[in-house]
Parts: structure tokens; C-alpha cells; sequence
């Protein structure tokens, strides 16, 4: 278990806090159990390696505090709206015999054991932390759940889990599923026919738009009904010759 020395506080000034962080400490206040809540501060250095952890807020780890030793659990960190660096710390005390409520990450391991997997299904993960009601003593760093054997198709839920003795989910109405195999999403694209093809086709094309104007022309030129309004049209233009009156020739004398 990580062992971390702790400091008391003197102060809680906004001041005073600032000055701790900026000589690499971070602020701190302990509270849970009989005793009084305490203000303290701890080394950024001795936290840096698992602060970042996903499972930092399940991990129990150790103080050592004016040389009395308590468990304690991170409940709470506050970070920089700028550097992301911690500022804040709610640690509580781990009071043997109590139960607590706490969000405990899922771990998937042997992947490349899972048929389902290796025939190019996907995990789909639906729960990435699961929350259980368990001893304050005995909390679980993780949800381990192995994927060897699993096939596309294959559901996993919280009853296929194997839990620590006393520990429950928080959710006991129905067993809710954390993770499946799920058969990948392939969208085909048109096959591209072969130049070959796409020239023969052009070829065609054009030869068949060709035959088809052809025969266009050729019907309008045959259809007797238009020729026939042609020649009326034609004949139409015409104006009839103007008759001549007939000359008057003169009475012969007798």
C-alpha cells in the first residue's frame, strides 16, 4: 500500500493555501470517523504518479500524519481551470466495518483471445465505471472482466462479473449490461466496372444515340401526312390566274 507523509495546516487563508501550492504542496482536508475533520497538505511529488490514474478515486493508500498512519480514500479533487494541475484534496478516513458507495473502473483483458474480436467484431463498451456498495476496507481497485472466448453476439453483464464477498452493485433490479461483441458496421462501395468495359460501353452509347437520330430523321422524312401538308401549304402560296374580260369586237357593217 502507497505510504504518503502528510502535514497539519496552520492556516486555511486563501494566502496561505497559495503559498503552499507554489512551494509544491497540495491543500488538503481529512474527514470521516470519530475524529474531528483536519486540514493538511501533501507533497505533489509523492501523488503525481497516480493522481492521473482513472482509478485514483478507488484507491486506498496511506497517510502518515505527526506519525499516526490512517487508510484513507480520495473522494473529491479539485484542478486548475488553466494548468489542470490538482489544487484540492477530500480524503476520507477508512472506518473498519462501514460500507461506502464508490464508482469502481471496468479493466477488459485478454483481448486477443476473443474470436469475436480477432474476426474483426468491436467492443462496445457501455459501463466504463460501475458503481458498488462495498466494506471500506475491502475496495476494488478495478472490474476485471476477462474477454477470452467471447464471440460477436456475446453480452456482458454485471452477473457474468465476479465480485469481491460483500461487494454488490448499486443497482440491483435488473442486471445491466457493461460491454458487448458487436459485429463491425461495413459499408460497400459500387463496384467500378474496367476500362475495357467503359470504353466498349461509351462506344455503344454512342453509336445506339447515332441509329436513333438516324431513324428520327428518316420518319419525319416519310411521313406522308406531313408531305401532304406541305403541298397544301404549297399550293396554298399560289393564287389562281386572273381571268381576262373578253374583248368586245365591233359590229361588221353590212
Amino acid at each position: 500500500m502507497i505510504n504518503i507523509k502528510a502535514n497539519k495546516r496552520e492556516k486555511s487563508s486563501t494566502g496561505y493555501t497559495n503559498k503552499l501550492r507554489s512551494e509544491g504542496y497540495i491543500p488538503a482536508i481529512l474527514y470521516g470517523g470519530k475524529n474531528a475533520n483536519e486540514r493538511i497538505s501533501l507533497a505533489k511529488k509523492d501523488l503525481k504518479n497516480f493522481i492521473q490514474n482513472e482509478s485514483f478515486l478507488s484507491t486506498v493508500f496511506e497517510i502518515d500524519l505527526d506519525g499516526k498512519k490512517e487508510k484513507v480514500l480520495p473522494r473529491d479533487v479539485a484542478y486548475h481551470v488553466t494548468t489542470n494541475e490538482p489544487i484540492h484534496l477530500d480524503l476520507m478516513r477508512i472506518v473498519s466495518g462501514t460500507k461506502i458507495v464508490i464508482e469502481i473502473p471496468v479493466k477488459f483483458i485478454n483481448n486477443n483471445e476473443s474470436p469475436g474480436l480477432k474476426r474483426g467484431g468491436v467492443l462496445n463498451i457501455v459501463r466504463r465505471k460501475v458503481e458498488l456498495r462495498c466494506p471500506a476496507d475491502n475496495i476494488p481497485e478495478d472490474i476485471t472482466i476477462d474477454l477470452a472466448g467471447t464471440d460477436i453476439g456475446t453480452s456482458i453483464k454485471i452477473s457474468s462479473v465476479k465480485l469481491s464477498e460483500n461487494v454488490v452493485p448499486v443497482i440491483t433490479d435488473r442486471d445491466f449490461v457493461i460491454a458487448t461483441v458487436a459485429a463491425p458496421t461495413i459499408i460497400k462501395e459500387p463496384e467500378k466496372p474496367a476500362e475495357g468495359e467503359i470504353a466498349e460501353g461509351a462506344e455503344g452509347d454512342a453509336a445506339t444515340e447515332g441509329a436513333e437520330a438516324a431513324t428520327d430523321n428518316a420518319g419525319k422524312d416519310s411521313d406522308p401526312s406531313k408531305k401532304d401538308d406541305k403541298g397544301k401549304e404549297a399550293s396554298n402560296d399560289k393564287k389562281p390566274a386572273e381571268k381576262k374580260p373578253a374583248e368586245k369586237k365591233p359590229a361588221e357593217k353590212k
